[in-house]
């Protein structure tokens, strides 16, 4: 696993140890962001189920100016960490060990408004669609907000989910990353 483009472009990035994790390959981390960038100016990601945070340091590499990781594994947490470490970008992010709804109820707290998130749950998990009207109906995103949710191909999201609406998807064997634009109003 590598940092394929940005400011840190070219750092390698541990993986998590063990059979629990599955890294987004680089091809495919390549085609998410040239179907959501490729490049950023500012801006605030969330990398939900981060597993070695490979997606939202490579989204602060290529311009988001803060990221906030969390993995409700002890083993993740530690990986990412270190990742940001070597990178050069851990004044830039947060970690956090928590589960995603746990750690959605603490983002709201804090008021937070995402222009970009990552959800690569393990496979297992088929109800993604409920977790996205959590984040909508916890006021998370900025309006515009794009949300790339990384699932198996042989489970399938609605073209429209609350005010999220697909504006791409593409498969990649058994990989299916369907990209999402929040597009309701915000509400204060």
């Amino acid at each position: 696993m590598r940092v394929i483009s940005g400011s840190v472009r070219g750092r390698n990035l541990k993986a998590v140890p063990g059979m629990n994790t599955r890294p987004t390959t680089d091809k495919v981390k390549e085609a998410i962001f040239s179907m959501i960038g490729p490049y950023f100016d500012g801006g605030l990601v969330l990398d939900l189920f981060a597993g070695a945070g490979g997606l939202g340091i490579e989204a602060i590499s290529r311009g988001i100016a803060r990221g906030i990781f969390i993995d409700i594994e002890r083993a993740s947490v530690d990986i990412i960490k270190q990742n940001l470490q070597s990178t050069g970008l851990i004044e830039q992010s947060e970690v956090y060990r928590n589960s995603a709804e746990q750690a959605l109820k603490v983002l709201q707290r804090r008021e937070l408004k995402f222009d970009l998130v990552f959800l690569d749950p393990p496979y297992r998990m088929k109800k993604m669609d409920e977790l996205l009207m959590i984040i909508e109906e916890r006021h998370l995103l900025a309006l515009g907000a794009k949300l790339v949710l990384e699932h198996d191909t042989r489970t399938r999201y609605a073209e429209q989910i609350g005010g999220f609406a697909c504006i791409r998807k593409a498969e990649y064997g058994e990989t299916t990353v369907s990209i999402y634009e929040w597009k309701g109003d915000v509400i204060q």
